[in-house]
Formats: structure tokens, sequence, C-alpha cells
């Protein structure tokens, strides 16, 4: 597909919602605080406790960091049900996405199948100040056709409430195969260039409503041989056949696309960002949240709130300031993939 050409028509609430999310040069710089679970786990983990942490633990975290850190952002996402103390420390400049699916899904069903949360709408999202919603799906282009028939069907009637709205629709699908299990392991790094180009390619369809995606890096930074990031045993793709990948799913976009950082450190998230400029991907920007903070977790469990605030002040700040440089050198408006923002006709 690759950039879309012509005019294309954007509702005036998804135009603003987007450029509320953006710089002024169309590019996103977000930071992703609406880690629930995973979150919960990751503290009492460093604690080496079963004793899973807080309530307070989690609100108390997420104000912090959106407190020191959203001032370097473009925007915020973050989830309602603990992020209500960090919504009135956020830097109000900053353009504010919220999450509407629930965290995790259901290991008794098969397929990872998505839910909403249940007292929460699209409206009642608006109603509290979105600027954008975020869907996460988890999605294996080669799955049962049953089973992705209903995860389509769920995301265009997510896309159907937010036309009726008018407020963008940030979709983040997350690539997995439970006939390979890992998806960190070697197996699954050869099949992921493909599983992302698919997804890229399925909802970028018009039927679906998705205004940015949210997507991996399409390669496994850690089997890429001649990098950094490389762990220096097997490699799964060469440096040329890695910045090939990049090529190839972003080729497959009709949409604008981000990268998320999928908890990798920030070093390697950064690598991965070069190689994308490297490869001439038109990528629109970053949705980051554990490369900038995650190594705060530790600090935080172990030694408490002052000591994360004196982290944050300073490596989480400098953490995301580098990772705003590369993205400045690399990525392109999110109008970009629209032939311009002359291109767009806002109704």
């Amino acid at each position: 597909m690759g950039k879309v050409l012509g005019k294309v028509k954007i509702g005036k609430g998804k135009f603003d919602g987007i450029n509320a999310c953006a710089g002024e040069n169309g590019v996103i710089a977000a930071l992703a605080l609406d880690q629930r679970h995973t979150l919960r786990n990751a503290i009492s983990a460093a604690r080496g406790t079963s004793e899973p942490a807080s309530d307070k633990d989690l609100r108390q975290f997420k104000a912090a960091v959106t407190r020191l850190l959203s001032p370097h952002a473009s925007a915020l996402l973050i989830d309602l049900d603990s992020g209500v103390e960090a919504l009135k420390v956020r830097n109000f400049k900053a353009g504010l996405l919220l999450t509407y699916e629930m965290t995790g899904y259901d290991v008794t069903v098969k397929g990872r199948m998505p839910d909403l949360i249940p007292e929460l709408s699209v409206r009642r999202l608006v109603e509290q100040g979105a600027n954008g919603i975020k869907i996460l799906l988890h999605y294996n282009p080669v799955d049962d056709l049953n089973i992705n028939r209903v995860k389509q069907a769920f995301i265009e009637r997510v896309g159907a409430e937010c036309i009726a709205l008018d407020i963008p629709l940030f979709l983040e699908p997350i690539a997995y195969d439970e006939a390979i299990g890992d998806t960190q392991g070697l197996e699954f790094a050869r099949k992921k260039p493909a599983y992302v180009t698919a997804y890229i390619e399925e909802f970028s369809k018009p039927r679906y409503g998705v205004d940015i995606l949210k997507v991996e890096v399409p390669i496994n930074m850690k089997y890429v041989a001649g990098t950094d990031s490389f762990n220096g045993v097997e490699a799964a793709y060469s440096l040329n056949e890695a910045l090939e990948h990049f090529r190839i799913a972003a080729q497959a976009a009709a949409r604008p696309f981000i990268y998320l950082s999928a908890a990798v450190s920030d070093a390697v998230f950064r690598e991965a960002l070069e190689l994308a400029g490297e490869a001439g991907t038109p990528y629109s920007g970053v949705l980051c949240g554990r490369a900038t903070w995650q190594e705060g977790i530790q600090i935080y469990a172990l030694q408490g709130l002052a000591a994360l605030e004196k982290w944050l002040e300073g490596r989480g700040v400098a953490n995301i300031q580098s990772l705003n440089d590369v993205v400045a050198r690399s990525a392109q408006p999110w109008w970009a993939i629209y032939g311009g923002r002359e291109n767009i006709e806002v109704i």
C-alpha cells in the first residue's frame, strides 16, 4: 500500500485530536502509562514477594512518572483505573489518550480475545477529556479464521464508536503465535516481520476506522547481527535483512503508524528507531512507556517514592529526551503518508 495519494477526508474532531497528540511538526512523541497487571507484577517481582503491588503503588508510581516526564511528551496514554491522580498532575499542553480495553485476556479461552472496560464507552472517555482512544489487540494473522473474524468485528465496532464521536482511534496490534509460544525466542523472531506486516495491512483498511496504528518494530533487535543489541549467539536476520523488513512493513501501511517500545530498554529502542530511519521508514513517532521509565520500577519498589522521583528527574528525563532526539531526526509528520497536510480535507 504505502503512501496514500489524492485527497483524504478526515473529520475535524479526529484531525484536531491527532494534532493534539502530536508536536507542531506533526510527529507524535507520546508517553505510555496504561500498564496495569504488568506494572503491578513488575513492582511485586522487584520486591521479591508474591504479594501483589497495591492500588496505591500503581497510583503513586504513575503520578510521579506523569508529573516529571509528561512535560517532555507530546501526549500521555493512561488508564482511568489507576491513573486518576496522574491526570491531575499531567502536562495539560500534551494530548490525552485514554485506554478502552480491559487489561490482559482470559487464558481459559483460546485466541487471547479482547474485551472492553464494561463501565466505559467512547463517549464517556471523551467526557473525561480524551483526545484519542487507544485499543490493544492481540492478533495472529494466521490464526483460526473464526477467531480473527471476531477480533476484526470487535475493532469495527470500536471504530464505528470513534467515528460517531469524531475522535481518533489509536490501535495497538500485538503479534503472537500460540503454536510457537515464546514471543522473545528465535523461532518467533523469524515469523515476526510477516506477522507485523500482515496486521498493518489488515487494519489499514477503511472499514476499521483506525486513524493511527501503534505497531511493533517488525524485528527483534537482539537477533539482528551487526547491531549493539545483538545477543551474539544466533541471528534471525542480517542488518540488511532487518532494514528490508522495516521497509516492507511500512509499505503495507495506508494509515499513519508509530512504534511502541514493547518493554525493551531505552538503548535498544533508540537503536531500533535509528534502523527505522536508516531504512527510510515513514513512521510518525512513538508511544513509549517502559523503555523510558522501567528502570524506575525497582527503585520505587525497594527505595520508595522519593527515590523514584529523584531517578526520574535525572535518568528518566534523560531517557525521554534522548528518545525525542532520535524521533526528531528520523520520524515524519503523521500526514506524510497522505501526501502532505495539503492533501487532507477536514470535514
